[in-house]
């Protein structure tokens, strides 16, 4: 195992707080936090399974004039974070004169209050304004805390986007997903409550689940990864492997949505902090882009064939890779060990029940050509760029099962 020498840095703004019932600290942490006017953001699917209310009424219950009020529910989020949503969300977050942002919802009700709080920040009125060339990158000691006070309640074990620091915004005109890397871009407080998780359907626990596996793998892999941030991919890969069938199959088991929540957040905080080579997800950014795939599900399509492809940024960790997943793997070489990863994880996306390719969406037969621009240019492309002869083997793949058979 070799791990960098240069500099690194290690560390999450956000504190984190884990267990049933923990969505009812959410007044109390804002209080602490100094905020007053609290605004809820969320989508209409969680406003109808009743998790909006769950949380709103917390704030019912505080008495008057001792804590923070609810002064505003916005839920008019969709899928992928889009850069109008944000832009309605921060109109909306203004006219109300808020002073605090409760996030409650997936990977997109987070990042479209990150790039709320952004703007909110630098005084934007359109998000598209801070990413013009697709990513934004910021650093200390340029990039300072962003003081406004911020609570990420996740419902769904997957994006980790409570704790990142990185916001995913799909620009519509474009269609391509930007990026705002932001130290303090992050939630000051995460409530990881496994109650709110409990009525997320299997297929969107199944492709959520694989969506933080892909963080932990990609973070494992990386060319800046150390040992801070193998210590939370491999756990993360470890608990997931250990619970989600479970999560799956079985819903209502607390226990193991609990630690998927926290594989999550660990999968995305390896990710976040060995940031280089990402190929599965640079892939499902560009697909995700142009064909609207659910970002979780793109990345359990590709990462498999990612795996297979350029087995020579897996092959330094395969070892512990195989070792994370429960693999038996000791006495066999490092192409026997990949192949034995490959054949994992493929064997747990078939027991969630997992889709193989994406024939479920209107992919041209022609866009090939299209797909291999969007890769290349997507932000996720910087570091480590795919030739076009790759892209097209992947793209052929994932759309007519061309998957080698085992021998």
């Amino acid at each position: 195992m070799s791990l960098i020498t240069t500099y690194s840095n290690f560390g999450i703004a956000t504190a984190i707080h884990s267990g049933s019932g923990t969505r009812a600290m959410v007044p109390d942490l804002f209080r602490g936090l100094g905020a007053k006017r609290i605004i809820l953001f969320s989508d209409k699917g969680l406003e109808k399974a009743g998790i909006v209310d769950k949380v709103a009424e917390i704030f019912h219950l505080t008495p008057n004039g001792t804590g923070p009020e609810l002064v505003g529910i916005f839920t008019d989020i969709e899928q992928d974070a889009g850069s109008q949503s944000v832009n309605n969300a921060l109109r909306f977050a203004r006219e109300r004169g808020a002073d605090g942002l409760l996030a409650v919802g997936g990977g997109s009700v987070l990042d479209t209050v990150k790039g709320v709080k952004f703007a909110l920040h630098s005084g934007l009125t359109d998000i598209k304004e801070a990413i013009p060339g697709g990513l934004s990158y910021f650093a200390w000691p340029e990039a300072q805390p962003i003081p406004i006070p911020h609570v990420a309640v996740p419902t769904t074990a997957g994006t980790g986007s409570e704790v990142s620091p990185i916001a995913v915004i799909y620009n519509e005109e474009r269609r391509v997903k930007t990026n705002i890397i932001h130290p303090f871009i992050s939630s000051n407080m995460a409530v990881l409550d496994p109650d709110l998780t409990t009525g997320l359907p299997p297929s969107i626990t199944a492709f959520t689940g694989f969506d933080a596996l892909t963080h932990a793998i990609e973070a494992l892999a990386s060319p800046t990864a150390t040992g801070f941030t193998d210590a939370f991919a491999l756990q993360s890969i470890r608990m997931f492997e250990e619970n989600i069938a479970e999560t799956v199959n079985n819903g209502s088991n607390l226990k193991a949505r609990m630690n998927m929540l926290q594989a999550s957040t660990m999968g995305i905080t390896a990710f976040s902090l060995a940031l280089n080579a990402i190929p599965v997800h640079n892939l499902a950014h560009a697909y995700g882009a142009l064909f609207r795939i659910p970002h979780g599900l793109a990345n359990a399509v590709f990462l498999p064939h990612v795996l297979e492809l350029v087995p020579d940024l897996y092959a330094g960790k395969i070892w512990l890779l195989a070792q994370a997943l429960n693999v038996e793997a000791k006495d066999l070489s490092t192409a026997e060990q990949l192949a034995a990863v490959v054949a994992k994880i493929r064997s747990l996306q078939e027991e969630v029940g997992l889709p193989k390719d994406f024939s479920d969406f209107d992919i041209p037969e022609d866009s090939l050509e299209l797909t291999i621009r969007a890769v290349q240019s997507d932000p996720a492309a910087m570091n480590f760029p795919l030739p076009a002869e790759l892209i097209t083997e992947i793209g052929r793949r994932v759309a007519s099962l061309q998957v080698p058979q085992a021998t």
